[in-house]
């Protein structure tokens, strides 16, 4: 389990990285032919890796149900996120990674609830959504770095 956290962080790093240097308002912009945004996919992985670790685990996690609400799959950009908020999200990008990991070390995950991924994956148990989550992380890093040559 060590390698999938230090992925984990690996690829939290490189899309920090990916961001870094943007200004809010190229962050919120939509470039030409995508549906999202720089800010949009960054919410959406803090909010995909709860989901599929913490909900279905049957834990509550630690991300707001109207954050939640704003970036989960089938949602899109709804005005503009602050910069305040853009800060917040990138510190909890990293922060996340030590939480999930002394969850796990706390054997807090015990029970899952099947989930079949729209990627064509079925998950089984908590250990599956880790590892399923950084293959979905790092698509949309690839989104993120593509996104970034047309802003």
């Amino acid at each position: 389990m060590e390698h999938i956290f230090d992925t984990m962080r690996v690829t939290r790093n490189n899309i920090l990285n990916t961001i870094s240097g943007f200004s809010n308002e190229q962050l919120n912009r939509v470039p030409v032919g995508y549906s999202n945004n720089l800010v949009w996919n960054l919410g959406h992985v803090l909010v995909t890796q709860q989901l599929l670790v913490y909900r279905l685990s049957g834990q509550q996690g630690y991300i707001r149900d109207d954050f939640i609400d704003r970036f989960r799959k089938g949602t899109k950009p709804e005005g503009e996120v602050e910069q305040q908020e853009v800060n917040s999200i990138k510190l909890e990008l990293l922060n996340m990674v030590d939480k999930t990991r002394k969850d796990w070390e706390a054997e807090k995950f015990k029970e899952y609830k099947e989930y079949p991924t729209s990627f064509g994956v079925t998950l089984h148990s908590t250990s599956d959504a880790l590892q399923f989550n950084n293959s979905h992380e790092a698509l949309h890093l690839g989104y993120m770095m593509a996104m970034k040559k047309m802003i």
